[in-house]
């Protein structure tokens, strides 16, 4: 038995600087795979970074263009007939949406999700506006709008503060 004992001791001793060394290097590869990920991520970061910020330019110009406020005075009515205005309106609204619905990639979901929701709430609002009994022809339906928006915070400019405040956390 006592000639086993330098043996074990020995076995021992492989063991442990076994053990020492697969942990070593399981720490170095860990170590380096995130040093990897983080230089690959500073890489795409140069690049992407112009692109999200342009596609927040855009997704800012399109809730001001869709902002009622300049809609209205933009698009004016061109005949009194009622449903034709409604209908230019939500038009224009639908096409400057659709002209960036490919920003989205670049955005958060939650960002994208209050950009559509902004172009729906003001589709809603300007059919509501025109199912009124009182609105007759496209320019009391333009009039109503104008009063209906002059005095509070539109959509968009709702919209508008939380496409800011994650431009911000960008940097």
């Amino acid at each position: 038995m006592e000639t086993y004992i330098p043996y074990f001791a020995s076995l021992l001793s492989a063991i442990i600087v076994g053990m020492v060394a697969y942990y070593f290097f399981k720490a170095h590869t860990a170590n380096e795979d995130g040093r990897r990920r983080f230089l690959i991520h500073k890489d795409a970061q140069g690049t992407i970074l112009p692109l999200r910020l342009q596609a927040y330019e855009r997704i800012i110009l399109l809730l001001e263009r869709i902002d009622p406020n300049s809609l209205l005075i933009r698009s004016k009515p061109i005949s009194s007939d009622l449903t034709i205005y409604e209908n230019q309106l939500i038009a224009s609204i639908e096409q400057e949406y659709e002209h960036n619905l490919t920003q989205q990639v670049y955005l958060s979901a939650e960002s994208w999700s209050v950009v559509k929701t902004t172009k729906n709430a003001i589709i809603q609002a300007i059919r509501h506006a025109a199912m009124n009994e009182k609105v007759d022809t496209a320019d009391k339906l333009r009039e109503t709008l104008l009063n209906h928006f002059m005095g509070e915070t539109t959509h968009s400019q709702k919209a508008l503060l939380y496409i800011k405040k994650e431009i911000a956390e960008l940097f």
